[in-house]
């Protein structure tokens, strides 16, 4: 079995769906518990509703957009060590906390 990183996706605290990054690209889903929801709107025009996951060879732009750029980026990727290619990594390690709705929650290796 190949590995694997996962990340939770949170939209105002709520659980709503999964990122994936796997030897294919990336996968973000959302979770059929949150589709079932009355309430449930998308995170991103570019992430709409629906049941099939989303998958590209690179990070979604919308992920790759809370990725902090510039000063910020170098001062991060030099004291925690991560690559600035490692896009997954960096997504895990910088956006719990993001300023706007969506936050990422790092998941473990499988």
């Amino acid at each position: 079995m190949s590995s694997f990183r996962r990340c939770t996706v949170l939209f105002f605290g709520k659980t709503v769906g999964e990122i994936v990054e796997n030897e294919d690209g990336y996968t973000f889903a959302y979770s059929g518990e949150y589709l079932a929801d009355a309430d449930a709107r998308a995170i991103s025009v570019t992430l709409p509703l629906r049941e099939e996951p989303f998958c590209t060879k690179t990070l979604h732009p919308f992920f790759d957009g809370l990725i902090p750029e510039g000063w910020t980026l170098d001062i991060i990727t030099k004291n925690w060590k991560i690559d600035p290619r490692d896009r997954m990594g960096l997504l895990s390690a910088c956006c719990r906390d993001c300023v706007g709705a969506v936050s990422i929650i790092s998941g473990e290796a499988e």
